[in-house]
C-alpha cells in the first residue's frame, strides 16, 4: 500500500495529510490539483473524478479504499544548497537538458552536489515557471509542468525519490 495508515479526510480538512492526498492526485496525473494543504472544492472534485475512474464510491472522501488506490503521496525531498546524491544528479540532468527553455542557465555539470550553480539554474527555472524564486526545490517547484505530455519536474526527475 502506497499510503499506509492515513486518516480519512474530506472537504474542510487541512494540513500535511491533505498535501499527501493532493500530491497523490497530481501523480494520477491530475496536474490541475494544487498542493496547498487545503481540502477545498477543487480537491474534492479531483477526488470524485479519481474515484469514478477507479470504480470506487464517488463520495469525495479519501478513506482507506481511496488511499489504497492512489499512488504514493509522499513528498519529494526538499533540495537546496548543501543537498547531494542521486536525486540532485537527476535534477541537474533535467535542468541541463531544458536550460534553453528557461534562460540558458545550467548547473554547470552533473555531479550530485547542489551548489551555487545548481541554485542559479533552479532560480532561472523558477522564474520561467512563475513560481516563488528562492533556489529551493520543494512542493511548488516539483509541481511545475514541463509542457511535455503531462510531465512535471517531479516526474522528469523520477518519483523513485519520494520519501
Amino acid at each position: 500500500m502506497a499510503n499506509p495508515g492515513q486518516p480519512t479526510i474530506r472537504q474542510g480538512d487541512t494540513g500535511d495529510v491533505v498535501r499527501r492526498a493532493q500530491r497523490a492526485l497530481r501523480r494520477t496525473p491530475d496536474l490541475d490539483v494544487v498542493v496547498d494543504g487545503v481540502f477545498g472544492p477543487h480537491t474534492k472534485a479531483a477526488v470524485v473524478s479519481f474515484q469514478q475512474a477507479n470504480g470506487l464510491t464517488a463520495d469525495g472522501i479519501v478513506g482507506p479504499h481511496t488511499w489504497a488506490a492512489l499512488p504514493n503521496g509522499g513528498p519529494m525531498p526538499v533540495l537546496q544548497v548543501g543537498s547531494h546524491g542521486a536525486v540532485v544528479s537527476s535534477l541537474q540532468t533535467v535542468l541541463t537538458n531544458g536550460a534553453a527553455q528557461w534562460g540558458g542557465v545550467t548547473p554547470q555539470g552533473i555531479d550530485g552536489v547542489f551548489g551555487p550553480h545548481t541554485k542559479a539554474s533552479v532560480e532561472a527555472f523558477q522564474r520561467w515557471a512563475h513560481v516563488a524564486v528562492d533556489g529551493i526545490v520543494g512542493d511548488q517547484t516539483w509541481s511545475v509542468p514541463l509542457h511535455a505530455a503531462g510531465q512535471t519536474l517531479e516526474s522528469a526527475v523520477g518519483l523513485k525519490y519520494v520519501v
